[in-house]
């Protein structure tokens, strides 16, 4: 088992050997296998693994939007069955509607909720303008650059106020530059809410300076191949370093080099 302790605490989310394989004409493809990990509330945990190793696939059987072949979601204790108001997803792209305002997107996914709309409004014109944006509340996406659309997405993420936010490559799009400062201001922004956040990323520098911990996948099938707890030395005063801080930390180079070697990016002879 990989659970992490939660100190007697029920954890936000845990995976009981979780099982997955898709079906189809060609046969059945087995994505995962013996999937066991537990995120406790307010903690920031992130995915790396090779492509198709089936990290987004983790995601949306957190997420409800599939159900496991084999085990036990949870949220919170209770059997996830699909989607939930506790769960947020954020995608690659940022999919806001060109035809709606930045403060109509905003709203979307409280207003497919059918959450109080008055308030949804509120919350996001506060969220938009926290984040910078509140002088563009009624300009359309495409008038914004990629970093200001990825705010946008995050607001219509948070507006719903979920206790757990999906991150898959949220920044993956967008250049190396906007990358860092957007990776850096997100994280701010998810520990102050205090939100609890689970990152998938093929980038292991963004994993390490975002995530508390890390999970590496094998192989298809996925399986948990080993677990790291980053800690850095401000830590130790309870204290997170920013991402940029944590890039630079001396920490950081140990964490890399482990993770690229488990990666085997390396080419086998």
């Amino acid at each position: 088992m990989h659970n992490t302790s939660t100190g007697g605490i029920a954890p936000r989310v845990e995976l009981r050997d979780v099982n997955m394989r898709y079906f189809s004409r060609e046969g059945e493809t087995e994505a995962l296998k013996g999937i066991s990990f537990s995120v406790a509330t307010g903690e920031s945990v992130a995915i790396i693994g090779q492509s198709g190793c089936g990290k987004s696939t983790l995601l949306s059987l957190i997420s409800g939007i599939l159900k496991p072949t084999g085990g036990t979601v949870l949220v919170d204790g209770k059997a996830v069955s699909g989607p939930s108001r506790k769960v947020a997803y954020m995608l690659q792209q940022d999919y806001l509607f060109e035809w709606r305002t930045i403060l109509e997107n905003a709203v979307l996914g409280a207003e497919i909720q059918g959450a109080d709309m008055a308030k949804a409004r509120a919350r996001a014109k506060e969220l938009l303008t926290k984040y910078g944006l509140g002088q563009f509340l009624s300009h359309l996406p495409r008038q914004l650059s990629g970093g200001m659309r990825q705010r946008v997405a995050l607001a219509r993420t948070l507006c719903t106020e979920p206790d757990v936010v999906l991150l898959d490559e949220p920044f993956s799009a967008l250049d190396s530059q906007t990358r860092l400062a957007l990776a850096d201001e997100v994280t701010e922004i998810l520990r102050r809410e205090r939100k609890t956040t689970i990152l998938v990323t093929h980038d292991i520098g963004e994993a390490i300076s975002m995530a508390e911990r890390v999970i590496v996948l094998s192989r298809r099938p996925g399986q948990i191949k080993s677990e790291h707890v980053i800690r850095f030395g401000s830590c130790a005063a309870g204290v997170r370093p920013t991402t940029f801080a944590a890039r630079n930390a001396p920490e950081f180079n140990r964490y890399f080099n482990t993770l690229w070697q488990e990666l085997e990016v390396h080419v086998e002879g």
